[in-house]
């Protein structure tokens, strides 16, 4: 669900061969993943919602959400790796960690799996436990699960903008909006 004890994460973050054991039903769940789902379930109405929602999420604080939303892990990940680690490497690919005030969280939905994980940077993940963000990645999942994809994404866009009001309040410097209020469709 969650990860997010992160401090540096490279773009090029290889998977331990070794260590990580082969997932061939995965593997072959992500293959067989049609792309027309996402752009069905995540259409340009849902997508207008999804910024509006991040938009409105960040408007009382410095806190930065960006929203990425995959049908299906690359295959070399689907094999050997995890929604977990697709996370953190989407956080770094795409600088969610490179905020001002290092307060970006990623907010990553894999419909193929099924998952939810946010990370953090940490500005943020000092504050916030693993529990908390679990509650959220939770909530998420089980919307997601009814097909209500607009209202689950948007729940957890609301909550997580409510965690960040918390610690970024107004009163610091905003260096306005520095990750795109739009979602990101993998």
């Amino acid at each position: 669900m969650v990860n997010n004890k992160i401090d540096l994460l490279t773009t090029s973050q290889t998977i331990d061969e070794s260590a990580t054991p082969l997932n061939l039903r995965r593997w072959f769940k992500n293959f067989m993943y049609m792309p027309w789902q996402t752009q069905q379930c995540f259409n340009a109405d849902v997508q207008a919602q999804i910024s509006t929602a991040v938009a409105r999420a960040e408007q009382s604080h410095a806190g930065e959400i960006q929203v990425i939303i995959e049908g299906h892990l690359p295959l070399d990940i689907a094999l050997r790796g995890s929604t977990a680690m697709r996370a953190q490497q989407l956080f770094a690919e795409y600088g969610v960690w490179d905020t001002a005030y290092n307060s970006g969280v990623l907010l990553y939905i894999n419909l193929c799996e099924r998952a939810v994980e946010i990370v953090a940077d940490r500005g943020i993940d000092c504050f916030v436990d693993d529990a908390h963000w679990n509650t959220i990645c939770a909530n998420m999942t089980a919307l997601l699960r009814q097909k209500q994809y607009a209202t689950g994404v948007i729940c957890g866009i609301e909550q997580v903008g409510q965690v960040l009001e918390q610690y970024y309040d107004q009163q610091i410097k905003d260096f306005g909006n520095e990750l795109s209020n739009s979602a990101i469709l993998l």
